[in-house]
């Protein structure tokens, strides 16, 4: 080969390496380019994932926040219509105790004077008889015929028992205007065994034996309580929940299990009140039925659980019962409880109150 032809395949070569290493070039260029691209897409996925994620968590949190917000929202609005209830109630039932105690008042105070007058004559038809031991016919016929003797040894009986009758019922009168007794903003001093015992005295009925049912017997056992701070209204709607509740798991288990173990102890409600120190009381309500599983007890205060069947309960007496004794009076409601060895509900109340203002306090529990 010449040098002239060699000449020309070096210039070919050096043209052809120059358009290659230009090539590679341009090639490198873009590699980077369409790594720097990547990057910025994977850079804008990455923010956009995290952009999703927290607005994701920010859905979440407000959707919790809602369905708490609709809860608070069912749960005070149940609450309002029970309390609005329960005013309503006291209202109508304070009024019916004062309409019944002034009759119930007027008869009481007149059956004395009514047993003095008949003994009065009971005496003096003795003088007469004592006087006139042979009465004519017509009166000895009339004697036989009213059953002088068995009338005057009953007639003083059945005074009495009117008496007894009309002091039960001023009794249950007074029981059902302490029971229903208004309470304002401001905390009164009180006498929670009045309360204890205006709520028995009311339920008295479901307690008592009759053809369907034994008796529930009830044993108080009060020691000297001091006087508390407290509404006392309200305190009585709670004693109502707790008693209510002992009452029907005895009858539920009366009406199943029990029935058919006639050996088993008669059912009972334990209420004992005591000072638990000199700043507080406690108050302890325990019956001797099936007792509470522990899957359940964790529940018992949620509002709108309940066990009972629908239409029987609405779930909001021990909530409400809770918010009464802890958010309102700063005290201790809480349950003890082993199945077959019966339910303690504990409530634990300060014997004074936090000196807060009213406003304050009508805020706080808002």
């Amino acid at each position: 080969m010449s040098n002239a032809e060699q000449s020309t395949d070096v210039k070919a070569l050096a043209k052809a390496n120059r358009i290659l290493q230009k090539k590679l070039q341009r090639s490198e260029r873009d590699r980077v380019l369409l790594e720097e691209t990547n990057e910025r897409r994977l850079a804008l996925l990455n923010s956009t994932i995290a952009q999703l994620q927290t607005s994701k968590q920010t859905l979440e949190e407000r959707t919790q926040a809602l369905e708490t917000a609709l809860s608070n929202v069912q749960q005070m609005q149940s609450q309002l219509i029970e309390a609005e209830k329960l005013s309503a109630l006291g209202v109508l039932v304070a009024g019916i105790a004062h309409e019944i105690n002034n009759p119930v008042s007027f008869v009481a105070g007149n059956i004395q004077p009514a047993q003095d007058y008949v003994q009065d004559l009971l005496g003096l038809l003795a003088l007469y008889q004592a006087d006139y031991p042979e009465p004519s016919e017509l009166i000895q016929d009339e004697i036989e015929a009213i059953d002088l003797e068995f009338l005057a040894e009953d007639l003083p009986k059945l005074l009495n028992s009117m008496e007894v009758g009309a002091e039960r019922i001023s009794e249950i009168v007074r029981s059902l205007r302490t029971f229903t007794r208004a309470d304002g903003d401001d905390f009164k001093t009180a006498d929670l065994q009045d309360g204890l015992d205006s709520t028995l005295l009311i339920l008295q009925h479901r307690l008592k034996a009759n053809a369907k049912q034994p008796e529930i017997k009830v044993v108080q056992d009060y020691a000297h309580l001091p006087p508390v701070d407290c509404h006392p209204g309200k305190l009585n709607q709670v004693f109502m929940n707790l008693f209510g509740n002992a009452i029907d798991a005895l009858r539920d288990w009366e009406a199943t299990d029990k029935l058919d173990i006639p050996d088993l102890q008669t059912s009972q409600i334990a209420v004992q009140a005591a000072p638990l120190s000199p700043e507080r009381v406690q108050i302890r309500i325990q019956d001797n039925g099936p007792g509470i599983p522990e899957a359940i007890r964790g529940k018992l205060f949620d509002p709108f659980f309940t066990t009972k069947p629908v239409g029987q309960g609405t779930g909001l007496g021990l909530a409400i019962s809770y918010q009464i004794i802890v958010e309102q009076h700063h005290g201790r409601l809480y349950c003890e409880s082993e199945l077959g060895a019966g339910t303690t509900f504990v409530i634990e109340l300060p014997i004074r109150q936090p000196k807060v203002p009213t406003a304050q306090v009508t805020a706080s529990l808002a």
